[in-house]
């Protein structure tokens, strides 16, 4: 097993810290108090290749594996954990388009996805399921033999109101996972709207909103992949979903790192720099080494996706689980290392402990991401 990172993922390593430190860092706090969404940002981002990441080269996208994509969002995290875990929604439903749906909704969708000229949301969450995805009640009725008519809510969205298409999961059928499809909504079509954006304790650089279908006419060519395919279809989307979201806490914590690293060298306290003292030196010790253990599961995680092993869903959930929570931890440390520093937004770290909070929720809760792990352990016992 090879640790070391080939000459061209460090060369798209090294291009992706050099974008965030460039076009992310100068502006992250700024977007984050004024809640602004930085499309200019995430465009040019798209002409890297980073909004279709792991979109094949034969149509259009880098063709890069999910562990070169978490090598990516982890450098874009460490400068803006909000605007990077955008990206991998963006990502997700790009790859989505890519791998489930027709010749025709990919020519028809990916280029602009592709180029960023689009941006890309992904509904499933409910406001009255939760956790409990396959219970969705958003419904898709056939009329005629080449529409639907869309009706329900989604909760939670990222990009709701800015994105341009959202990838939506409805039932066509009876109830349960089976009964489930995915549809490709654009903005602009009838019947669809949004509500108020949420007003959120982090992930300011993106909105989040409700997202509301009435009487909403989809095309059924809008549709990715057959009727009934749409639970397969999110659960995998999650997968490497949990894996990105994982990847952006590491980014985020290891910011934190560095600059706890640094504050504890020119801070100085009873004519010593803090450095000195061994319960701040252990402190530090203990941050680095939960953050790399945290890395190679989510390094792992994400090789086991990329060889389609059988176990790429549980490994997923663990580092998911695993990830967030130490490197929500060890944001949380750096904030206590800085003293009351920590707590004003110039010091910045605040803002990756409130972007990173909501981590160990989404892509699924981490109470969820035990219940995977503890269903895979027994069904392989």
């Amino acid at each position: 097993m090879d640790f070391a990172l080939s000459g061209e993922q460090a060369a798209f390593v090294a291009t992706a810290r050099g974008f965030a430190a460039d076009h992310l860092a100068p502006h992250a706090a700024t977007w984050d108090e004024q809640r602004q969404f930085p499309a200019e940002a995430l465009r040019a981002a798209a002409r890297l290749g980073f909004a279709a990441i792991y979109v094949p080269e034969s149509l259009g996208g880098a063709g890069l594996t999910r562990l070169d994509a978490a090598l990516i969002f982890e450098e874009l995290a460490a400068a803006d954990p909000s605007t990077a875990a955008f990206l991998t929604i963006h990502n997700m439903v790009a790859w989505m388009i890519a791998r489930f749906a027709g010749a025709d909704v990919q020519a028809r969708f990916l280029p602009a996805l592709l180029s960023g000229a689009r941006f890309a949301s992904y509904c499933l969450t409910e406001p009255g399921s939760g956790s409990d995805a396959a219970a969705l009640t958003t419904r898709a009725v056939a009329h005629g033999n080449a529409q639907y008519r869309l009706n329900g809510s989604k909760a939670f969205i990222s990009g709701g109101g800015v994105s341009d298409l959202y990838a939506t999961m409805v039932r066509t059928g009876g109830e349960g996972p089976r009964g489930i499809s995915c549809v490709l909504v654009e903005k602009g079509t009838p019947g669809l709207s949004f509500g108020v954006p949420e007003k959120k304790l982090g992930w300011n650089s993106q909105p989040t909103t409700q997202v509301h279908f009435a009487d909403c006419p989809v095309p059924v060519a809008n549709r990715i992949g057959a009727e009934g395919e749409g639970f397969r279809i999110a659960m995998m989307g999650l997968d490497g979903g949990r894996i990105n979201i994982a990847a952006c806490s590491l980014g985020g914590a290891r910011a934190c790192l560095d600059l706890a690293r640094a504050h504890v060298q020119e801070r100085h306290a009873f004519g010593r720099p803090l450095a000195d003292f061994q319960a701040l030196r252990f402190k530090l010790a203990d941050m680095a080494t939960d953050l790399e253990a945290a890395r190679l599961m989510v390094h792992r995680a994400a090789a086991a996706l990329d060889a389609g092993d059988g176990d790429a869903t549980l490994r997923c959930a663990m580092a998911k689980r695993f990830a967030t929570d130490v490197c929500f931890r060890i944001c949380d440390e750096a904030l206590q290392l800085h003293g009351g520093y920590g707590y004003i937004r110039d010091y910045q770290v605040e803002r990756y402990l409130r972007d990173l909070r909501v981590h160990r929720i989404l892509e699924g809760t981490n109470e969820i991401m035990r219940v995977i792990i503890a269903r895979k352990l027994l069904e392989s016992a």
